[in-house]
């Protein structure tokens, strides 16, 4: 599924949906960033559902659902299971949609952080609250477009290869070697604690060839290895414990192991 080309036996083009959940909703505009190519984009797919674009009611048929943000309640739970079986392939994007990021900083005391938000009385709105998840820790994803904000090309990329098929392979490095092959110092050497020791590579390191340390927006990488990471913090003179409370702004479920429910 995930490495096939996605056809439609109804439609000439792909049908393709675009969903928000729990987010700031920057990653679906960082999309329409690439003015150059956008319009080369939307001749390719049959566009069926976006909500910054369209009052269109959600269709009942789709092959492609592009998902933004965290699940954090019932009907949201409910909602991505439905468009999981609909469609033949999920692309999560940014950090919200891959680690829960941001919205998991309220997995601990979930109710104690609301009632401070809303009071003795939870709006009807909000309806059931569950712990912020990422969308593959509710249902499988194909594709992923990982940082926050994602990068609009990036995501041409995944959308390409979730529509034509492609055997490339996903990078399971860490940052760190993406800044030897870029040959940017290290920021270490400059006192800073950077998250690149155990952060996922294929975003190029662009912050810390800015001169920024890395805050984990990709998420975790595969081959991460946390202790050894704070062994060496340790090593430079830097508090390990500081680098786990950075390392949790983006990555808080995959720290405490509570990212499947």
């Amino acid at each position: 599924m995930a490495q096939e080309q996605v056809k439609s036996n109804r439609s000439p083009m792909p049908r393709v949906v675009v969903f928000g959940f729990a987010s700031c909703f920057g990653c679906q505009l960082q999309i329409t960033n690439v003015e150059k190519h956008l319009m080369d984009v939307l001749g390719q797919i049959d566009l069926r559902y976006w909500q910054l674009v369209s009052s269109e009611p959600l269709p009942d048929e789709f092959d492609v659902a592009v998902i933004e943000g965290a699940i954090t309640n019932g009907e949201a739970l409910e909602l991505v299971k439905e468009i999981r079986q609909r469609a033949k392939a999920v692309i999560s994007i940014g950090s919200c949609a891959g680690t829960a990021g941001i919205p998991a900083l309220a997995s601990e005391r979930l109710e104690d952080n609301s009632a401070h938000v809303y009071g003795n009385k939870l709006p009807e709105i909000c309806g059931e609250l569950v712990k912020p998840l990422a969308i593959k820790d509710v249902v499988p994803v194909d594709f992923a477009v990982h940082c926050c904000p994602i990068d609009p090309y990036a995501f041409i990329d995944i959308l390409l290869r979730a529509l034509y098929g492609s055997n490339k392979s996903n990078s399971t490095t860490t940052l760190c070697g993406s800044c030897k092959i870029n040959q940017t110092p290290c920021l270490y050497e400059r006192g800073e604690i950077c998250l690149g020791l155990v952060t996922r590579s294929g975003c190029g390191a662009r912050c810390p060839k800015l001169g920024r340390a890395c805050n984990g927006c990709a998420g975790l990488s595969p081959d991460a290895n946390i202790q050894s990471a704070c062994d060496v913090v340790a090593s430079y003179g830097r508090d390990p414990e500081v680098f786990r409370e950075r390392l949790a702004l983006f990555n808080t479920n995959e720290l405490t192991g509570k990212a499947a429910q």
